[in-house]
């Protein structure tokens, strides 16, 4: 089976968590959309549609895949889908192939003939795919269409249940009453026999499934509750992990973390809590750094996505941050902050400005464009190098474009700040 996935640039900003990755490359349960499409269909070959300057890393990552390429939809009959549709594997295994399937509205997928992959060279992908969606009978399908990286959060807790459901997991862990706890189903629990696990850790699946991946490190006086899932090679200090959450591959957690997503490579090592968030790779939470993921009057949450205020619909919203990102001791995050790629954020005692765009600072509750872009470099090859990655030249290419690409959204934000630190200063006076 040939297949695939495109961005729906018209309907999503996925923020800073998407800067430097396709939307479906964003994890929501155990997998991104790529990753789980891969797994549950028989899939032979496969391509994505995505913004062109994302070509070189997407390529260098998986070159296998063919990427922004109309010539190869002449080659064979091509099932395309939505990078933002979360699907069950019932829905995947259900897909009409001469039929359209829409999800409120939205185009989740369609098979593109090879004599329709000339629409692709004259126009955009999303309107070929919606003028041919027209020519197709239509059905509707379950799941869910994402376009907002709170909704990643939001679904988290769900898609963690359906995957664990239906992954086949490696398990093969012996559980010692004495030694690791396990409260509720114990069939709800999924250890890896590779993965290891000290004394006095508790797992607590009352509320949903647990799964370890190999390689992981759980420390001891770590509580793990249901829904979680544990990707390979994480290492979990002294944490205390609620439900919903996702930590992803070779991440470094401590302290309390709540309904969160951590990418992978995320080192959040010391206390401090963490809720209704999503966090790229390669950032660093510095000791005591903090998060509100709730208004004290329970209001609904707005978040600053590009510089724009949007109205979430939800109550419970933590902050997004890009990455590379650094925080200093104690940084304290507003509710539904979003925090761009490469910043240096070090607190002043207050709480932070919401919107951080990428490529900025906050030094001593001051936001400003202050860090040589070169600099940002040299930290961020050094904090892969700790993790036996290198920053290649194409990903380093990417940086500088999104540094360039960002420049005005950064220079109003900053205008903006002082504008109102100095209204501020003048009503004070």
């Amino acid at each position: 089976m040939r297949v695939a996935l495109f961005e729906d640039r018209q309907g999503a900003s996925f923020g800073p968590i998407a800067q430097l990755r396709p939307a479906f490359e964003l994890v929501c349960g155990h997998f991104s959309v790529r990753e789980r499409t891969i797994r549950a269909l028989p899939v032979t070959d496969w391509g994505v549609f995505a913004r062109d300057e994302l070509r070189e890393t997407y390529c260098e990552e998986f070159p296998e895949a063919r990427f922004n390429d109309s010539a190869w939809l002449r080659e064979g009959p091509t099932l395309l889908l939505h990078g933002g549709w979360l699907a069950s594997p019932k829905a995947l295994a259900a897909i009409d192939p001469h039929a359209v399937g829409l999800v409120e509205g939205h185009v989740a997928y369609l098979t593109v003939e090879p004599a329709e992959a000339g629409l692709f060279e004259t126009e955009s992908w999303e309107s070929a795919i919606y003028h041919i969606a027209r020519t197709r009978p239509r059905t509707a399908v379950d799941g869910v269409v994402l376009s907002a990286p709170w909704q990643l959060v939001e679904h988290n807790p769900r898609q963690i249940a359906m995957d664990f459901a239906h992954r086949p997991l490696r398990t093969g862990w012996t559980f010692d009453s004495a030694q690791v706890a396990v409260v509720g189903p114990v069939e709800r629990v999924s250890v890896d026999r590779a993965a290891q696990i000290d004394p006095f850790v508790v797992l607590d699946a009352r509320q949903g499934p647990i799964s370890i991946e190999a390689g992981a490190v759980i420390q001891s006086f770590t509580r793990l509750e249901g829904p979680c899932h544990i990707a390979t090679q994480a290492r979990l200090f002294r944490a205390h992990i609620r439900g919903g959450t996702t930590i992803g591959p070779v991440c470094r957690v401590g302290g309390e973390i709540e309904a969160s997503i951590l990418h992978g490579h995320v080192n959040k090592y010391h206390d401090g809590f963490l809720g209704h968030s999503y966090v790229a790779p390669w950032v660093n939470l510095g000791a005591l750094s903090t998060n509100s993921d709730l208004k004290n009057d329970y209001s609904v949450v707005r978040v600053p996505l590009e510089g724009r205020s949007i109205d979430t619909g939800l109550a419970k919203v933590g902050c997004f941050i890009g990455d590379h990102t650094k925080t200093g001791l104690g940084s304290l995050f507003n509710t539904g902050s979003s925090i761009g790629v490469m910043c240096m954020v070090l607190p002043g005692g207050e709480l932070l400005p919401k919107h951080v765009p990428s490529f900025t600072t906050v030094w001593h509750g001051e936001l400003a464009d202050a860090i040589p872009f070169e600099r940002s470099l040299g930290a961020a090859r050094q904090a892969m190098l700790r993790r036996d990655r290198d920053l290649t030249d194409a990903q380093e290419r990417l940086l500088r474009h999104v540094y360039e690409q960002t420049q005005a959204e950064r220079n109003e934000a900053i205008e903006t700040f002082r504008a109102k630190r100095e209204a501020l200063a003048s009503r004070a006076s």
